[in-house]
């Protein structure tokens, strides 16, 4: 049982979040009463979120139905500089308009986990480029910089790590620590935010944040991580051979992002039940002690309780009946991810690695070919053998062509 009194600490607890607390009694205190305020900030690299970031988005969930009030912060301001935490290389500078691009998409990932409004526990969203975009130079070394020492910065983990390796560490990157200090100030100065929260990777830049609310501003601020996520056999959580699992449903279909969970490897499914689903510790306890053949069984409930929560519940009853229509009677099901492609290509003969490139099975046709010549490639359920196989009119089946790569990944070509 968790020793914490308050119902957000003590969920995070419960559910295996918790890695790092900076004040627990104190921030179990402020959690138990009132309405506590808590941020997690996301930096716009991309035009969707993966599943590395639905960690931090299922605690602002909780922390909202817990009665506190999320503050999504989107980097607007620190994107521009690239967050350099465990990279072992600078971060390609985006354009304004990238970011601007960027930031949309990430948007809609949060519909789904969070009531947004003007209500006391309504999540907000805010952009950091409102106050660093404003800051002056000197303003910003007279401000923060003066509370932050150098001998500290360099033993940050990434810092000392890339010195260690004779890689270059820029200078714009050594600023990300006061960026992103100098935005939990600004929250906690404008909303009266006390909480950052974050991965553990994000431990010394958390710290950095309550240490500067509390010299610049004489208050209390409170830091708390979540453990990073790998799976059981080591891999990094939300990486799949065909690349990131994306939130948008533009990116990954539900389908496919209910296949994803589907295939979770044995060991972890207990684990992903408590920290990506609402399930009840109790129910998640009797599905993770199932054994054998029987575990698929709490896959399938995890897979439906993961895609219910990001696409509703319309959409994963959809993906499951197609899984088993794909894979228990080996046909065809509509919610497959479909690409669309003129008849015209067909009559021209679309070679097939090709067509699985186009629908997103592989991540070049190079890498289609090696899938034939392992024998893993299918069209129709009917094996190719030769890698410079084309595909036709003829094989259009109720005016779709089914792709296979091995086993467990499908997708539709459709003619228009």
């Amino acid at each position: 049982m968790s020793e914490y009194k308050s119902e957000f600490l003590k969920t995070l607890s419960e559910r295996g979040y918790l890695k790092q607390v900076t004040h627990p009694a104190e921030v179990d205190a402020y959690c138990a009463k009132g309405i506590p305020t808590g941020y997690i900030g996301f930096d716009a690299t991309a035009d969707s979120l993966h599943v590395g970031s639905l960690l931090q988005i299922m605690m602002l969930r909780h922390l909202q139905k817990s009665g506190g009030k999320p503050i999504v912060l989107m980097g607007g301001g620190t994107t521009k500089v690239g967050d350099p935490t465990d990279k072992e290389k600078s971060r390609p500078l985006l354009t304004d308009e990238q970011i601007a691009a960027n930031m949309e998409g990430i948007k809609k990932a949060f519909q789904p986990f969070l009531t947004f409004g003007d209500g006391p526990t309504d999540a907000i969203m805010v952009n950091n480029d409102d106050w660093l975009g404003k800051l002056g130079y000197l303003e910003m070394l007279r401000e923060v910089g003066v509370h932050f020492t150098i001998n500290t910065m360099v033993k940050q983990d990434t810092v000392a790590r890339r010195l260690a390796a004779e890689q270059p560490y820029t200078f714009l990157e050594f600023n990300y620590l006061l960026m992103q200090s100098y935005d939990f100030l600004e929250l906690y100065r404008r909303l009266d935010c006390r909480m950052q929260i974050g991965g553990s990777d994000q431990w010394g830049n958390i710290v950095g944040g309550v240490d500067l609310v509390h010299k610049a501003a004489s208050g209390d601020a409170f830091g708390i991580t979540a453990h990073l996520i790998t799976t059981a056999s080591g891999g990094k959580m939300g990486k799949t051979a065909d690349g990131a699992v994306w939130l948008n449903a533009d990116r990954k279909s539900p389908y496919e992002y209910w296949q994803f969970w589907r295939n979770t490897e044995d060991a972890d499914v207990g684990r992903f039940m408590r920290l990506f689903t609402e399930l009840p510790l109790d129910e998640i306890a009797r599905l993770e002690a199932l054994e054998g053949a029987e575990i698929n069984t709490a896959k399938v409930v995890l897979a439906n309780e993961a895609t219910k929560l990001l696409h509703g519940e319309a959409a994963a009853k959809e993906s499951e009946a197609a899984a088993a229509a794909v894979f228990a009677a080996g046909g065809q099901a509509d919610a497959l991810p479909t690409v669309e492609i003129a008849t015209s290509d067909l009559d021209g003969g679309m070679l097939v690695a090709a067509a699985f490139t186009a629908a997103g099975l592989t991540e070049s046709n190079g890498a289609a070919r090696r899938l034939i010549k392992q024998g893993a490639a299918k069209v129709n359920d009917t094996p190719v053998s030769d890698q410079n196989a084309s595909l036709s009119a003829d094989d259009l089946v109720d005016g779709t062509i089914k792709l296979s790569a091995g086993k467990k990944r499908h997708a539709l070509v459709k003619a228009i």
